[in-house]
């Protein structure tokens, strides 16, 4: 009897990316299966099967084969193989290409999409750090960050200050505004003012005069000096020019007398100028600065006056009036500091002057009236000390 037999076909195993996979491994594979799965009979197909007694050969028609996808739901398990047949030894070779063509589950790498927003949402729900973990954390420490904002506080309070008084100075010059004054006191400003500009050219022509006449000095101690050489050089006019020269240096010494008593005027003039005024000075500049913030917090606060009456008018009207108070208060009392300094200050001026005026008086006097007795009587009235020629001023240890 002949059988048909079917031609054998077998599927080319196709890769992931749709290339043919041509690798010996897979060939390998696919036999060791065939083989496996024709050991036993095909029980689907009866006429396959050439039964019988005797001698003649039992023949399996071989079936066809479509080759088996692993991925596939329909691929031959052994649960689809029919109980009564035999049960194929089982492969370590299959079960390790069976294990390797399941993909494994997909892993998200740290720092994922995912992970960055359940990050981001703990982040967010987390409590902002308090001052303690802020600096355990490596920020600034809380007294820093207090002596930062108390500084940025100072400089908006000195900004707002000085707009208001540039403010107020600007509406004074202009016309606009009115200004706080006291007219006596503005009047014994006055007149210190303008003492001391007359003061100033006291001293500026006093310096100048002791200047000339430390030159004159130095020329007669010169001419004196030769005169004296040509003594000893001429013989015919040796008593002559000793005359002369004996002339020169009791000049010379009188001389250096009266500068030392100019030298102490002018130095108790720049004094008085220089240090007591421009002390009472200082005072009177800042009473008027107090007087211009004075009247800018005055004229705020007249301005809030003047408009509505509504609850934010309120609080700005009392922040106004505290801060009127204040400067009110500060004013006033520097305008009583630059009364007692005006009043200690002309009678500190008339002591000193009294005294200056009559020691520049009588040196000058005895000096012009050849009167040396009388000059060093002078000096040693005002305990003027005469420095003699030479003499080097003392250490400040010594003084």
């Amino acid at each position: 009897m002949t059988e048909a037999t079917a031609p054998l076909t077998s599927e080319i195993p196709i890769t992931s990316n749709g290339t043919p996979n041509d690798a010996p491994e897979d060939d390998t594979f696919e036999r060791d299966l065939k083989k496996m799965l024709q050991d036993g009979p095909n029980l689907n197909n009866s006429s396959a099967v050439q039964g019988g007694s005797g001698d003649t050969p039992t023949t399996v028609a071989p079936t066809p084969f479509s080759g088996v996808r692993l991925n596939s739901p329909t691929a031959p398990s052994q649960q689809q193989r029919s109980p009564t047949g035999p049960v194929p030894p089982p492969n370590p070779y299959v079960g390790s290409r069976l294990a390797s063509t399941v993909k494994p589950p997909q892993y998200q790498a740290p720092g994922s999409t995912q992970e960055l927003e359940d990050y981001e949402a703990d982040e967010f729900a987390r409590p902002p750090p308090t001052a303690i973990e802020h600096h355990a954390e490596g920020g600034p420490p809380p007294q820093s960050m207090a002596n930062a904002v108390s500084k940025i506080e100072s400089i908006k309070n000195w900004s707002l200050k000085q707009i208001k008084c540039t403010r107020q100075i600007l509406s004074e010059r202009f016309g606009r505004g009115s200004r706080t004054v006291d007219l006596q006191l503005e009047a014994q400003i006055e007149v210190l003012r303008d003492t001391q500009r007359k003061y100033q050219q006291v001293l500026r022509l006093a310096r100048g005069m002791a200047s000339h006449f430390y030159n004159v000095v130095q020329t007669q101690r010169a001419l004196g000096d030769t005169f004296s050489d040509l003594a000893q050089k001429s013989p015919e006019l040796q008593e002559e020019f000793t005359y002369n020269a004996e002339t020169q240096k009791a000049l010379c010494k009188n001389g250096e007398t009266l500068l030392s008593a100019i030298n102490f005027f002018t130095s108790n003039v720049n004094t008085l100028v220089n240090k007591t005024m421009e002390d009472t000075l200082l005072t009177i500049r800042q009473y008027e600065q107090a007087r211009v913030e004075y009247d800018a917090y005055r004229t705020d606060l007249e301005q809030l006056q003047l408009g509505p009456k509504d609850a934010a008018v309120q609080a700005r009207m009392k922040d106004a009036d505290s801060n009127f108070q204040a400067h009110k208060d500060k004013f006033d009392r520097l305008r009583g500091d630059v009364a007692v300094k005006l009043k200690f200050l002309e009678e500190n001026k008339v002591k000193v002057m009294h005294k200056q005026l009559l020691l520049f008086h009588n040196a000058i006097s005895a000096y012009f009236a050849g009167n040396q007795t009388a000059l060093e009587a002078t000096l040693k009235q005002f305990n003027i000390k005469l420095k003699s020629p030479g003499e080097e001023n003392p250490s400040w240890l010594e003084e």
